[in-house]
């Protein structure tokens, strides 16, 4: 076992047993570096924005900006920030990339393949999160087990080895009515998407309602056949040096 994965093992010991506000403020105790969470202003991300606002710990917020993001996402962005006092740093896709990417694949290019989709993906979220996590000790993040069978293999703090950084979920234990209720009893700012059959919201042409008995994130890619559809976010990011 690393050096990195003893320390997730022992802050997942640390955390287990806390709530959501103990463990941010164990993860902010136990660490001397940076903490960066990283939001796309869905209904998760915002429980933890909330708790972040409400305690003043020294936690670093971030999002990448796509800019292919509904405008609900940017008005919540807006009235997040204006309800918690918070500054979220945003990380835009690198011009000369995006200009490359566009003009070989065409606007809506990505739905040709999965390989095609996944090179988005890396040019508009990928490399701007490396950006975004430099230098970072580590990472929260909104995940939670019952989004997928492939989150619920995950664990809620994790070494991430290729990112050399750990990598903490604080929500991933609540499931979606705890946190419906949460966000309705603490009238936490939320995506209005949500109201419209979104449970998972990225980029607008990626995104779409999920229809009754449907997984969280089937609205999510919904044109490729596969079971593990992820954007490249959290598969550990590129091999350490």
């Amino acid at each position: 076992m690393s050096g990195l994965a003893a320390r997730a093992a022992a802050l997942a010991g640390e955390l287990a047993g806390l709530d959501v506000a103990g463990r941010l403020a164990a993860l902010r105790a136990a660490t001397d570096g940076r903490i960066v969470f990283t939001t796309s202003f869905g209904v998760e991300d915002q429980a933890i924005a909330h708790f972040i606002g409400q305690s003043g710990l020294d936690i670093e917020v971030a999002t990448l900006d796509t800019g292919r993001m509904y405008p609900e996402t940017y008005d919540v962005w807006m009235r997040t920030e204006a309800w918690y006092g918070l500054k979220i740093r945003p990380f835009y896709p690198e011009r000369e990339a995006t200009e490359a990417l566009v003009g070989e694949q065409g606007i809506n290019g990505f739905r040709a393949s999965i390989e095609a989709r996944k090179r988005c993906c890396g040019v508009r979220k990928v490399e701007p999160l490396g950006r975004a996590l430099a230098g970072a000790a580590i990472w929260l993040t909104g995940l939670r087990a019952e989004q997928s069978e492939n989150r619920a293999g995950l664990a809620m703090v994790e070494a991430d080895e290729g990112r050399g950084l750990i990598k903490a979920a604080p929500i991933f234990d609540w499931s979606r009515d705890q946190l419906a209720r949460f966000i309705a009893a603490e009238h936490v700012p939320y995506n209005e998407l949500h109201d419209r059959g979104f449970p998972s919201i990225g980029c607008a042409p990626c995104t779409r309602a999920v229809r009754m008995g449907e997984p969280e994130r089937a609205g999510r890619w919904w044109w490729e056949d596969e079971s593990r559809k992820e954007c490249g976010l959290h598969s550990g990011g590129p091999k350490a040096a």
